[in-house]
């Protein structure tokens, strides 16, 4: 079973009736923990608040004191989805050994929580349009944050020399690269999930990355921008 963290730092964007920070965290974890499990089970548009609240062991009014919408209740899921994506990811960073393995130490780590994730990221590919602009944005600068840590490591080995050297925008469209290559266990899993253990898709996944830093890279001309 995944637990899903909340992220009571992000749950400012929301406003509240309620002056206690801590009953807030509290009451939303509750919110957050009831209304996922629906939202999974039957999508964003079939589950009621008052289906949310039941769950959550509120009533109707007293869950309205802590979100003002089911879109409010929807943007604290998919906020902490990636706040347990982005804890896995930098425990992943942490434990590496430091050797020369490290990029694939840190790919099978992600792509693993993904794995353990794979219900909950499907949620948010699958529910994010329906989100308000203004929060849709947000989850858009969340993965943008992840993929920054995965620009982050590879900046780091290439300095150290542990991986060849590439440019900096080569290095951004890797990181995409890895970050949308464990989403795509999620949301091809119908297929994959069929043909391959999660075992064999990392290793061949790694094998993939790994092999951008083999081949030759020239930097893109502002010709080759333009075409």
């Amino acid at each position: 079973m995944v637990v899903i963290m909340h992220n009571p730092q992000k749950s400012h964007d929301i406003p509240t009736h309620i002056k206690n920070p801590d009953l807030v965290r509290r009451r939303r974890r509750l919110i957050i923990d009831a209304a996922v499990q629906l939202f999974i089970e039957n999508g964003f548009h079939k589950t009621t608040t008052r289906q949310i609240a039941r769950a959550a062991g509120l009533s109707i009014g007293s869950l309205y004191e802590y979100v003002a919408s089911k879109e409010d209740v929807l943007y604290l899921v998919c906020d902490s989805i990636h706040a347990e994506v982005e804890r896995g990811m930098s425990d992943a960073v942490d434990r590496t050994t430091g050797g020369k393995n490290v990029l694939a130490e840190v790919i099978r780590e992600y792509f693993m929580v993904c794995h353990r994730m794979s219900d909950f990221i499907l949620l948010i590919y699958q529910e994010t349009r329906s989100l308000p602009s203004q929060w849709q944005k947000k989850v858009l600068e969340n993965e943008l944050r992840i993929t920054g840590l995965f620009i982050k490591v590879l900046g780091s080995l290439i300095s150290s020399k542990k991986l060849p050297y590439i440019d900096e925008r080569s290095i951004e469209l890797v990181a995409h690269n890895i970050s949308v290559l464990g989403h795509m266990w999620t949301f091809r899993r119908w297929f994959l999930a069929n043909h391959y253990s999660i075992e064999d898709y990392i290793k061949l996944q790694t094998k993939f990355i790994l092999g951008l830093f083999t081949q030759k890279t020239e930097p893109v001309s502002k010709a080759q921008e333009e075409a």
